[in-house]
């Protein structure tokens, strides 16, 4: 028999399983860690869209009464603790698919930092004080808090993966903020406020897609997302600013002028300013987080306070 020598050969690597979504690694560092990871996970900074609930009984005269100003505070505080439970059961509902997601993936709950059944716990108790609180103040703006909640259940697990329904619903959250600081306070609301509230909204989150789009390029983190073309969402951004801006001409020109100064006829020139920078910054795919944007792009903040003064002159002076 010829002694054939063989070579040894190097133990081969196991065969890699099948490419499917990562588990995610236990969660580290404790209670500290973990309650950390929820107020992130709250995404405090988002909290920024419920200063909507103040638009209501500003444009209504109403924040020179004491009263008035108690219940805008604490509807604002209802929507903080109602929404960020939206957006902890949002990240339980997409942890698959923010694993994937070159920023997402850093969540606290996609990252494994919370595990979730601590985060639906959370979900819970948020949910319980911020409808509890909605209630308290009175009966329809708990009602109103409680249909917008079972509207972003829905969204969640179901009407966020058909298009257009997607933008609609979270056009409809900015709305429903805007509403309820009306409800609250029992501030009867203008039919061109409205208007100006529900396109103003669906300039932003058409605007907020067109960035997750330019930015992503498909569907894989957001299955809407491979229903809408650039084109598409561009021509909604630009039909949603024109309706905005000629609804918001009609309520500012709809007001009596009580003084020698137009402050409702000046207060046109900062918005329309407004929404043709905003306009500029998703055409640059930057309108992935308008919440963000709106406070770090300074141009937008500039315009911002002089709409601000002019529209609080509008309504005080």
């Amino acid at each position: 028999m010829s002694g054939d020598a063989r070579t040894p050969v190097a133990p081969t690597e196991p065969a890699a399983s099948p490419a499917g979504p990562a588990p995610a690694p236990p969660s580290v560092g404790g209670p500290v860690a973990v309650a950390r990871g929820i107020v992130r996970a709250s995404r405090p900074r988002q909290w920024v869209k419920n200063v909507l609930v103040f638009a209501a009984p500003a444009a209504g005269a109403g924040l020179g009464d004491g009263e008035v100003i108690v219940k805008a505070v604490l509807t604002f505080v209802a929507f903080c603790l109602v929404s960020s439970a939206t957006y902890i059961l949002n990240d339980v509902g997409d942890v698959e698919a923010d694993r994937r997601h070159p920023t997402k993936r850093n969540r606290p709950i996609a990252a494994g930092v919370v595990p979730v059944p601590v985060a639906l716990g959370a979900v819970v108790a948020l949910l319980l004080g911020g409808l509890g609180l909605a209630y308290a103040i009175n009966w329809r703006l708990g009602l109103l808090l409680t249909g917008y909640k079972a509207l972003t259940i829905a969204y969640t697990f179901r009407l966020k993966h058909t298009a257009i329904l997607d933008i609609m619903i979270v056009a409809s959250g900015f709305v429903v903020r805007s509403i309820s600081g009306g409800v609250a306070v029992d501030i009867t609301l203008s039919k061109w406020f409205l208007a100006v509230t529900c396109f103003g909204s669906l300039f932003m989150v058409a605007g907020k897609r067109h960035g997750e789009l330019l930015h992503v390029g498909d569907g894989s983190t957001r299955k809407a997302l491979e229903q809408y073309t650039l084109e598409y969402l561009r021509f909604v951004v630009t039909m949603a600013a024109a309706v905005t801006i000629v609804t918001y001409c009609l309520w500012a020109f709809e007001h009596p002028r009580t003084s020698d100064i137009p402050w409702w006829g000046l207060s046109i020139a900062p918005f329309v300013m407004g929404i043709m920078r905003y306009a500029l910054l998703v055409d640059q795919g930057k309108g992935g987080a308008p919440e963000e944007l709106v406070i770090k792009d300074p141009g937008l903040r500039l315009i911002g306070i002089a709409w601000v003064a002019l529209f609080l002159g509008s309504v005080y002076l």
